[in-house]
């Protein structure tokens, strides 16, 4: 990868570039709820069934469309219509809004755990959506991800 890629427009990194801008908080894996009548999106701490609550990464990333068929797949161009969603946190929405990535950022601090070590991650808080109905993640809903 080249030096400092993270830096450079999202259109220009390759794909290995693109998946090693993931801080690895896990956050895009927590469901979210849209109220359809004022458009208000809730993030909850009720993570999707492939989520690894320690590792903060999917448990079948390659394969996840095989479990989760609704799961996003995150595209620079696709990133337009969906920042909105992510997290502020998010490496991906920085970047796409001009953004630096933050000093816990593994790129940046060359430690991957520095991410869980900020208290930025999911790690140890979160709940399966296996474990639950939907009905009941509004019981769920966390007031800020930053």
């Amino acid at each position: 990868m080249r030096e400092r890629f993270w830096e450079l427009p999202l259109s220009q990194l390759t794909p290995g570039e693109w998946e090693a801008l993931c801080d690895g908080c896990g956050k895009c894996c927590l469901n979210k709820i849209e109220y359809e009548d004022t458009g208000e999106l809730a993030f909850t701490r009720v993570a999707c069934k492939l989520l690894d609550g320690h590792a903060c990464r999917c448990g079948s990333y390659e394969n996840r469309h095989d479990y989760v068929p609704e799961c996003v797949v995150l595209t620079p161009k696709k990133l337009k219509e969906i920042a909105w969603w992510l997290p502020v946190t998010c490496a991906y929405r920085l970047r796409h809004e001009g953004k630096p990535l933050y000093e816990w950022h593994y790129l940046i601090s060359g430690d991957p755990e520095s991410v869980h070590r900020a208290g930025v991650s999911v790690r140890g808080w979160t709940v399966s959506e296996a474990a639950m109905s939907e009905e009941d993640w509004e019981e769920h809903i966390i007031e800020d991800l930053s």
